[in-house]
């Protein structure tokens, strides 16, 4: 499938927006206005899970799911010399700071900041020093507590990497956050597809975005409970394991460009999981599979354990420097998700079975 230029605008907008956890809003206000004119209703949870609503009369209610929330940091201490030590905020990785730009959230809007590190040249003669959540540290330029303290910088505020989205070699998306908010853009293709398509569906469709995965599929756990489902189906994006330094042994062998990847894990339901990979065969879509031995770490295991037990599946895109700000995603490999879903929604009935055995 060819991406249409209002979509591709959409993705670049969305991405370029900073929307860390626990402070989601900016980007869910951009996501919901997208949906909006392919779904019957919008819905905003107390936590800022956004959700669209087809068919909201039916009793059999379908999930579609990503997560909304990009990694980030939280101020954690500011020095009298105006330094600001920080803790994680998600899974961020303190070993790609030193020297990145950043963009501290403050009560007066907006201020720059560096993550500062000692020039090479002072390093020669003492053993190589790691980057560690310790003594990284960001200069936003002030020379005391009280400077920082007057650019409307405290304990608390949030701090995320302003690193733009772009094409790479017209075959990937890079961007800092596409770890999931390129979830949300192929959920929010696959309900604009359903209405484009005129396609009737004989259930409820909840086209969710979720907010708080990186730190517990908090969101999840909270919305799937609102929703109370029939099924799940998650989108999240996993390891693209053909780049160095990484052990296909243990974490599998998935590549961009080689189609969708399908998971097997304890918490993934054998007759969802079959019939989105018989769509895939019928509709000759590429796909990979993959498994997760105790949880999948996606906002699947939160939507299965939930309700008594949602059957839910988890189609999950190859991406390159998870948690960098370079993160990687094929083209093809996106269109292929949104098709996979969109394909999968329309063999779904709710007479299927859903047994165990």
């Amino acid at each position: 499938m060819e991406f249409k230029q209002k979509s591709l605008e959409f993705l670049e907008q969305y991405l370029n927006v900073a929307s860390p956890t626990g402070f989601e809003h900016n980007g869910q206000k951009l996501w919901t206005d997208y949906i909006r004119p392919h779904v019957d209703e919008i819905r905003v949870d107390h936590y800022g899970t956004a959700y669209g609503v087809i068919n909201p009369e039916a009793d059999f209610k379908v999930v579609i799911e990503a997560h909304a929330d990009e990694i980030s940091w939280y101020v954690n201490y500011i020095t009298d010399d105006g330094l600001i030590y920080v803790i994680r905020n998600g899974g961020s990785d303190q070993a790609i700071a030193p020297s990145k730009v950043v963009n501290i959230h403050g009560d007066k809007g907006v201020v720059k900041g560096v993550f500062g590190w000692p020039a090479i040249h002072t390093r020669k003669n003492q053993n190589e020093p790691t980057p560690k959540i310790e003594n990284i540290f960001i200069d936003c330029g002030a020379t005391s507590k009280q400077e920082v303290e007057d650019l409307g910088i405290h304990v608390g505020c949030m701090i995320t990497y302003p690193d733009q989205f772009f094409e790479l070699n017209d075959r990937y998306f890079v961007c800092r956050a596409l770890d999931n908010r390129i979830g949300g853009f192929m959920i929010a293709e696959v309900a604009r597809l359903l209405k484009e398509n005129g396609k009737t569906l004989p259930f409820g469709l909840y086209v969710t975005n979720s907010v708080q995965e990186e730190v517990g599929l908090y969101g999840a756990q909270m919305i799937a409970d609102t929703i109370q489902p029939n099924i799940a189906i998650v989108t999240d994006v996993t390891h693209d394991t053909t780049t160095p330094m990484i052990e296909k042994k243990v974490e599998g062998d998935q590549k961009c460009g080689d189609g969708p990847v399908v998971f097997y894990a304890p918490s993934i339901h054998h007759h969802v999981r079959e019939l989105i990979l018989e769509t895939a065969k019928e509709k000759e879509i590429p796909f990979q599979r993959a498994a997760a031995s105790r949880a999948t770490g996606t906002d699947t295991d939160a939507f299965a354990h939930s309700n008594g037990g949602v059957p839910s599946a988890l189609i999950s895109l190859p991406l390159r420097y998870m948690h960098t700000t370079v993160e990687m995603v094929h083209k093809e490999d996106v269109a292929n998700v949104i098709r996979l879903i969109y394909e999968s929604l329309l063999k779904i009935t709710p007479q299927m079975s859903l047994k165990y055995y």
